[in-house]
């Protein structure tokens, strides 16, 4: 585990939010690793590991997950508000460019940021992206599985029956993976509470939001992809994936000056990052946003 600092940023409606600070080089942009939906900041360790001393790496925690406050209203658990969020830290750290590593979630955040820099009034650019697994479009069926099981709690008595119960449930996503890889996973995704239980890092309520009425309204993202037109990219996708199509993912290239797609065969929703694979072109991505 790379060596990191804990640190916090308040957002506008009140929150205490949470980021790891792994050391790195200050003259160059720092990597910004944004989480999917139920994840947190620990995804990014053994990448952060691997960039150690090379870049300055912050993984954020979203509000309501990991050491993050959870939000008083659940309302506020869009992307929208994660914008925001983002923006106050990016502020309050002085960040004018920086690398945007977003999975899944992360992802549509990472170019929604895009696109707010482009705005009136601007703000950070992002000098490279990483998109994992995501794109401006959710294929149908990987939303109704993640509607399937995002906010329904569990506990189990151990960190081997939580990697088991995470075996039986995501063993088509890493259909090679060994035991050991299920407890990493375990321990990036759950907690011990205070009773002794191991159970999941995130809000429940983050839920809520998904099953609204009407949820499936939001901005355009392929307009917001567009923001990146210009800006190196990386696309990374699972070859199993059910959330980001392999014509999305094509479409995506077409539209930016700068992409390459990656697909990960055998991986489904989401490549870890942690792929041996991965290194070059994770690599090529950031000497290209040297300048």
């Amino acid at each position: 585990m790379a060596a990191y600092e804990n640190c916090y940023w308040m957002s506008a409606d009140g929150l205490k939010l949470h980021y790891r600070l792994y050391p790195g080089d200050p003259a160059l942009p720092p990597v910004v690793c944004l989480p999917g939906l139920t994840r947190n900041a620990r995804d990014y360790d053994a990448l952060a590991a691997r960039l150690a001393g090379r870049r300055q790496v912050i993984a954020v925690d979203f509000r309501g997950r990991g050491k993050s406050e959870h939000a008083r209203d659940p309302m506020t658990y869009v992307p929208a508000t994660y914008v925001a969020d983002m923006q106050a830290l990016l502020t309050e750290r002085r960040i004018a460019r920086f690398v945007a590593i977003g999975t899944s979630l992360g992802g549509s955040v990472a170019m929604l940021l895009a696109q707010a820099g482009h705005g009136v009034g601007g703000g950070a650019t992002i000098a490279a992206a990483l998109l994992n697994d995501v794109g401006p479009e959710v294929d149908p069926a990987g939303m109704s599985r993640i509607r399937g099981y995002v906010g329904k709690g569990s506990s189990c008595p151990t960190w081997m029956h939580a990697a088991r119960s995470l075996a039986d449930a995501h063993g088509d996503v890493y259909p090679d993976w060994q035991i050991e890889q299920w407890l990493a996973m375990a321990k990036r995704l759950y907690r011990l509470n205070s009773s002794g239980r191991i159970v999941l890092d995130y809000d429940l309520k983050i839920a809520e939001p998904l099953r609204t009425p009407g949820d499936d309204a939001g901005p355009d993202m392929w307009a917001a992809l567009s923001a990146l037109r210009d800006t190196p990219v990386l696309i990374v996708r699972g070859g199993r994936s059910d959330v980001l199509a392999q014509p999305v993912a094509e479409r995506m290239v077409a539209a930016l000056d700068e992409a390459e797609l990656v697909t990960l065969p055998g991986v489904g929703h989401a490549p870890t990052l942690a792929e041996d694979v991965l290194h070059g072109p994770i690599d090529r991505l950031l000497e290209r946003a040297r300048t």
